[in-house]
């Protein structure tokens, strides 16, 4: 197979809405390679150029056959292979991402380690703002975006709605690991997180 046809094969097998750079194609062939052949499909269409060195297979509406745009945070994961560096959601952007904020950020803010950078991606801009380590919270990007999230609403706003919300947005394995990673942040924040887990494992005990 050709380096063009075995990116094709692996984003079929990934699924559409996947946002990706070359760098995650690297191991097929020498850059230049793998840009030419992301080329060739952009013209094709078969993936979308977002902006320089980022790509989107994207996923469609069935019943308009148009594309959909790509989700915020597949393109900060996609910036952040891109650079080796972490990248996670403000806490405006963390709550909004979780549905405990009805305020639309009128541009998404992640936090990074790495450098600070403007992303275009058609009619809306990403943000990615420079920080220092120590103000990145340990974790996945989920366990990240609840912590970024709690710490952004603060202590007393942390009502029964917000805790039903994070509670329904994360799944057994997601909770196990935002346990493990809670133990670096807040006290207040820690509590909140093991509070939520103990009622989380009692309602699957009585049902």
């Amino acid at each position: 197979m050709s380096i063009q046809d075995t990116i094709v094969d692996r984003l079929r097998r990934q699924g559409r809405g996947k946002v990706f750079t070359p760098k995650d194609f690297l191991d097929l062939g020498h850059r230049e390679a793998v840009d030419q052949a992301l080329s060739r499909l952009a013209r094709a269409e078969t993936v979308q150029r977002l902006g320089r060195g980022l790509y989107y297979y994207p996923k469609l509406n069935k019943r308009l056959g148009i594309a959909i745009p790509p989700d915020v945070d597949e393109i900060a994961d996609a910036l952040a292979r891109q650079t080796g560096s972490r990248i996670v959601p403000s806490g405006a952007t963390a709550a909004n991402r979780l549905g405990l904020s009805t305020q639309v950020p009128a541009k998404p803010v992640y936090l990074t380690d790495g450098r600070s950078r403007q992303v275009r991606i058609g009619n809306f801009v990403v943000v990615i703002k420079h920080v220092a380590p120590k103000e990145l919270p340990v974790g996945n990007r989920t366990s990240a975006t609840v912590l970024q999230a709690l710490r952004h609403l603060g202590k007393d706003a942390v009502d029964a709605t917000v805790v039903r919300r994070i509670r329904k947005a994360l799944s057994s394995r997601e909770w196990s690991q935002l346990l493990r990673d809670a133990r670096y942040t807040t006290d207040w924040i820690a509590e909140v997180v093991r509070k939520i887990a103990e009622d989380q494992t009692e309602g699957v005990s009585h049902g």
